[in-house]
């Protein structure tokens, strides 16, 4: 399809979303519309019609796109991340939709049903969501059984977490559950992100204290796969703790990070209106900055011996683009798609071409981490 085409059409389905679908949806209760467009989404990845109706309308590749990321080929950098698709039921439809790659889950070693409702609100002034799930998933058992036998037409990640119960505060215990997902999903998929930074889980962030991490990966670097290994860390954690971190990461078998997850500081001076709620973490643009300066950080002391994965206020191709040049490999979104639309996920990658040719890049990957390289 030509590019000028493919232009207009994203034109088209900007003015719809946001003059029409966005106020529709933004009438109703948050939780109740991500539900509703998951169970479309599954509908829609349900048959080679729909999916293929789907591409047509909201895919877009061009080879200054494509890498190969420890041994996993990505046809694009714009990944869905974890918390969307919390129960696997969009693996069909997202490579129609333009995602290069996706997340699922978290999933936890047991089933959890998350945290009372409301456990979601918006932030609309300031181009974020408040989130408070508790990890809601139908667990490792039942998700691996569902996943065994698929056969994904993009990378997709399994992002394991603690389950939300008091029956996993304690470190052995959390380790167990962990360890219980990790070997579910030790064959499915193409990688795992561990998830140690959930704001919204029963006794909070105790693995990303080295120690405690320590313990946790040494189980972990028991188990046989061939998968590559991501951290998930939080926004909110101090230099002295990423610092530990990357060392204790540097004796085991982690090859990357996911920066960031959610942030629980509600003086952060990008929110534009009063909480609704005490709880939670925000996404989206609340997080934008402490989510590039993470990356930031940990590329220039690594010089890319970590792949890095951004995540937090990507809304269009500038913001992926400065990820990327300030160290992410790949780029994840959520909220940026609920804001601005399904069609995004298209601007952003035709976006990324032209700010490549600008900068006279023939591959994403020349651009990774450019104003933080060491000569």
């Amino acid at each position: 399809m030509p590019q000028s085409l493919i232009f207009i059409k994203n034109k088209a389905f900007r003015f719809f979303y946001k003059n029409l679908l966005q106020p529709l949806f933004f009438q109703f209760d948050p939780e109740l519309v991500h539900d509703r467009v998951v169970f479309l989404g599954e509908f829609l990845g349900r048959f080679t019609l729909t999916r293929n109706i789907t591409s047509s309308l909201f895919n877009y590749s061009n080879k200054k796109l494509e890498q190969d990321i420890l041994g996993i080929k990505f046809k694009n950098p714009i990944g869905l991340g974890a918390g969307f698709d919390k129960n696997a039921q969009l693996t069909n439809i997202l490579p129609s939709v333009g995602f290069g790659f996706a997340e699922v889950g978290s999933i936890t070693g047991e089933l959890c049903e998350g945290n009372p409702k409301p456990r979601l609100w918006r932030l609309k002034k300031s181009k974020s969501l408040l989130v408070w799930y508790g990890l809601i998933n139908e667990g490792c058992e039942v998700l691996s059984k569902k996943l065994k036998s698929k056969k994904f037409k993009i990378p997709i990640g399994t992002n394991i977490a603690k389950t939300n119960s008091p029956n996993t505060v304690y470190t052995d215990e959390g380790i167990a559950d962990y360890i219980k997902a990790f070997k579910k999903f030790a064959e499915i998929g193409a990688y795992f992100t561990i998830n140690v930074s959930c704001p919204n889980a029963y006794g909070g962030l105790p693995f990303t204290d080295a120690k405690r991490l320590d313990k946790l990966l040494t189980q972990i670097d028991k188990i046989t796969t061939k998968k590559p290994i991501f951290l998930k860390l939080s926004p909110d954690l101090s230099k002295a703790e990423i610092d530990k971190i990357i060392k204790m990461c540097d004796l085991h078998r982690v090859h990357g990070f996911v920066l960031t997850n959610l942030t629980k500081n509600k003086t952060n001076k990008t929110i534009h209106e009063p909480m609704p709620s005490a709880e939670g973490g925000m996404s989206g643009k609340v997080v934008e900055d402490l989510a590039n300066n993470l990356i930031s950080d940990i590329y220039k002391k690594t010089q890319g011996q970590y792949v890095i994965i951004g995540l937090g206020g990507v809304f269009c191709a500038e913001d992926a683009y400065k990820k990327i040049k300030l160290g992410a490999s790949l780029v994840e979104l959520i909220t940026g798609m609920i804001y601005e639309g399904p069609q995004v996920i298209s601007e952003i990658n035709m976006g990324l071409v032209k700010l490549l040719g600008r900068d006279g890049y023939s591959n994403i990957y020349q651009a990774i981490g450019v104003e933080n390289r060491i000569n």
